[in-house]
């Protein structure tokens, strides 16, 4: 798995808005992509265009006639793009209102004193929705505790709390805090074991620009992604949904049509963005394998996204060029340890004996923008167990260059 050549990295980052430099700040690398990852030029240029459009969908007209081929595409794109077996996709206000929804929905159409399962690994979007619609739908809330070690949780620990009785099933993707992927199919596998009817619905928000999706794969019902967290804007979330979880008695207008889970008119601009995320992703898998249908270009992306992360995250802890890594620095503590296989291009850590607060005040005013991960209701289910009030998140994505980490470690060593 190799990482992207100096050529193909400089193509790359020519698709991205301000890749280096901030109109408030000037030059600065780039690494709260935890936050919000880098805007595609296309995107920009695609809500511009839509930002002026007065025409509505469904109505009989030339204009209102291209907005809804625009929401089919983006339909068609996303749907390929993820490999989604059936089911359908649909926008929503954010991926944190859109998780409520789907949790709500789930919770409410099955049985009274089933059992809600969930992890404390999870943001606060899925273990405050299950909380909330668990107790009213008159069910058991139950929470796997994650692996401090690891930053993670695994497939065992979710085949020990899984039973008969489990309705609804929430797993994370990846973690905002500790940077750690799960095992999702097989995790889903361990659930549909012993609770095959189970309604799984997976918060993907921090891994969707970190490589592959694979619906078909996962055996999950729900499916839920923040566009601004994969290249797009704000603004908007868009969930996937399987046909059953798609036929649960849900909000809807009188004497609409059944299966349609959106409320109101959405921007159009939205849905298009999306064709511009996944035609990103197609080009860059072009670059990759110019041979391979679209699956096979989108496969090849997802693996060198993973692949250049991988080499970034690895600079970061153990150093390049004559710079020493993170791990070598005295009093350093890394979230997950030195060499985890689960992380996807986030590195936090804290410093023994030193506010976290002037660590990322000092990367700043030194050009470097991360952020600061306090323990509160983002983190405390992380931060709190290892002792912390507070740690770095250094965020990388796949357009950041090892040049721009020998900047972060060179800041670095300067502070310590």
């Amino acid at each position: 798995m190799a990482e992207l050549n100096s050529e193909l990295l400089e193509k790359v980052r020519n698709k991205f808005a301000q890749v280096d430099t901030c109109p408030v700040q000037g030059e600065r690398v780039f690494f709260e992509n935890a936050g919000g990852a880098l805007t595609l030029k296309s995107v920009v240029e695609t809500s511009t265009q839509y930002a002026a459009i007065p025409d509505n969908q469904g109505r009989d007209n030339p204009g209102s006639h291209e907005l809804v081929r625009v929401i089919d595409q983006a339909m068609k794109d996303m749907a390929e793009f993820t490999n989604a077996p059936g089911g359908q996709f649909f926008v929503g206000e954010s991926g944190t209102e859109l998780l409520f929804r789907l949790i709500s929905n789930a919770c409410l159409g099955t049985k009274a004193n089933g059992v809600v399962l969930g992890s404390t690994l999870e943001h606060p979007a899925t273990r405050s929705a299950c909380a909330r619609w668990s107790k009213i739908a008159n069910q058991s809330h139950v929470l796997i505790e994650h692996d401090d070690a690891s930053g993670t949780v695994s497939p065992s620990a979710y085949a020990k709390a899984v039973t008969n009785d489990t309705v609804v099933a929430t797993i994370l993707h990846t973690s905002p805090v500790t940077g750690m992927g799960v095992e999702l199919a097989q995790i889903a596998a361990e659930i549909r074991k012993v609770a095959p009817d189970c309604f799984i619905i997976v918060d993907g928000i921090q891994h969707a620009a970190h490589g592959s999706i694979d619906l078909t794969s996962y055996d999950v019902d729900g499916y839920v992604i923040s566009p601004y967290k994969m290249f797009s804007r704000h603004g908007y979330g868009v969930a996937w949904i399987s046909d059953r979880l798609s036929a649960l008695p849900h909000d809807s207008l009188l004497d609409g049509p059944e299966f349609k889970w959106e409320l109101g008119t959405r921007d159009t601009g939205s849905y298009a963005t999306l064709s511009d995320v996944v035609n990103y992703i197609d080009w860059l898998g072009s670059e990759l394998d110019p041979d391979g249908d679209r699956r096979a270009r989108f496969k090849a992306a997802g693996t060198a996204i993973a692949a250049q992360e991988k080499s970034l995250t690895d600079a970061m802890i153990n150093g390049t060029g004559n710079l020493i890594g993170l791990s070598k620095i005295k009093g350093m503590n890394i979230v997950g340890g030195i060499d985890n296989p689960a992380r996807e291009g986030l590195v936090g850590f804290w410093i023994d004996g030193v506010d976290s607060t002037d660590i990322v005040k000092h990367l700043n005013n030194n050009g470097i923008r991360t952020h600061l991960r306090k323990a509160d209701y983002y983190s405390s289910n992380i931060l709190t167990p290892l002792g912390q009030t507070s740690c770095v998140r250094v965020s990388t994505c796949h357009y950041n260059t090892t040049e721009e980490v020998a900047k972060f470690l060179h800041v670095m060593q300067k502070f310590a």
